[in-house]
């Protein structure tokens, strides 16, 4: 019993990510290594999220203004192994705050914002880091 344990386990992390990419294998199309991914559609299925259009983001890269097509609009997100995504939700990097470490989160609908609000469709600005 315990060995079909060990074999669903890493089936259901498969299933919660969906189709987003494990933070390890975030690289851009030459093979480098990004620190996040950002995606402008997610789903209330899992499986369907990260999905659409994606806006890849490298090691440093500090964006106080993110741009118009991608203002408000980021739903799901994945960030590189040894990374951290710092988020605002106005620009240039105000209002509410928050960090992102290694890891997908498919749903930013999910994530609080102070008492009533979430993280879906709110990122303004935007600084990556990478150890």
């Amino acid at each position: 019993m315990r060995a079909l344990s060990l074999c669903i386990l890493p089936l259901l992390a498969t299933l919660a990510m969906g189709l987003c990419p494990a933070p390890a294998e975030l690289k851009d199309a030459d093979g480098n290594r990004l620190c996040a991914r950002l995606y402008a559609d997610d789903s209330p299925y899992y499986d369907e999220c990260c999905a659409g259009a994606s806006l890849d983001v490298k090691p440093g890269d500090d964006i106080p203004y993110v741009l118009l097509r991608w203002t408000n609009r980021i739903s799901s997100l994945v960030v590189g192994t040894k990374c951290e995504l710092t988020v605002w939700s106005k620009r240039p990097k105000a209002g509410d705050t928050k960090k992102f470490t290694a890891g997908a989160q498919p749903r930013l609908v999910e994530v609080k914002r102070g008492l009533l609000g979430n993280w879906d469709n709110v990122i303004s600005s935007y600084y990556c880091k990478c150890n």
